[in-house]
């Protein structure tokens, strides 16, 4: 077994005894294996061992990879999680599957608009800024409502949910808040009418704290990859 192998399984027996401790099913969390900086044999190899869906955060690098793996394009799922600019929204439109941090509505628009017609809908999530970091992007949780409904209107587009990345905690109870809050904000949104099943929450550091309050999808990247080789 190679070591990518070894670790995705490590991972998901940790996502199992997550979701076993919450009383979950570990089938109903998916696992986003986070690529950024690296390099497209070390994602075949990960592909081999199972896993399909790859995070990126770049924009230009995460469709150099897409194109290197083109062979496997209908078979992996390509997941935009970085912060997008304007200006790099078409690149994304035409090349990625998933968009997790839509944080403004004049974003949705462009991803809308530059979608390819013959492409499936571009799954989209709304990132919040839950623990209201200026550092961090996201919109604030009292506008996340309003965002949400413009964006599930849009064509093109398919909103499934929300993503969030906290602010990083050492205590399981702390860790637990926010991602609480996330839940139920979900929860207000499905109770409003809109048909969302996403969770996009949970790295290395709080992914149980997540599972335990809902998330259905956990981003991974250095416990599968090792520690990244930035150029």
């Amino acid at each position: 077994m190679s070591v990518i192998a070894a670790n995705l399984q490590a991972v998901h027996q940790r996502i199992a005894a997550a979701a076993q401790q919450a009383g979950r099913q570990p089938a109903d969390i998916a696992l986003l294996a986070v690529s950024k900086t690296v390099p497209p044999d070390r994602i075949r190899a990960a592909y081999a061992a199972g896993q399909v869906a790859f995070g990126e955060n770049y924009v230009q690098e995460g469709v150099d990879k897409i194109a290197a793996l083109a062979d496997l394009r209908h078979r992996l799922q390509w997941h935009f999680i970085g912060p997008l600019q304007s200006n790099k929204t078409r690149l994304v439109a035409e090349h990625f599957d998933w968009v997790h941090a839509v944080d403004r509505l004049r974003i949705a628009e462009r991803l809308s608009a530059q979608r390819p017609a013959g492409m499936a809908a571009l799954q989209v999530c709304i990132q919040v800024n839950i623990s209201g970091e200026a550092s961090k992007s996201g919109v604030a949780p009292a506008e996340v409502p309003g965002l949400a409904h413009a964006v599930a209107a849009l064509p093109g587009l398919r909103l499934r949910g929300l993503m969030a990345i906290p602010e990083p905690e050492h205590d399981p109870a702390a860790q637990r808040r926010p991602f609480a809050a996330m839940r139920a904000m979900l929860q207000a949104l499905r109770t409003d009418g809109l048909d969302l099943d996403t969770l996009s929450m949970g790295m290395s550091g709080d992914m149980e704290a997540a599972i335990a309050e809902g998330a259905t999808l956990v981003r991974i990247g250095t416990a599968i990859f090792g520690a990244r080789q930035y150029p």
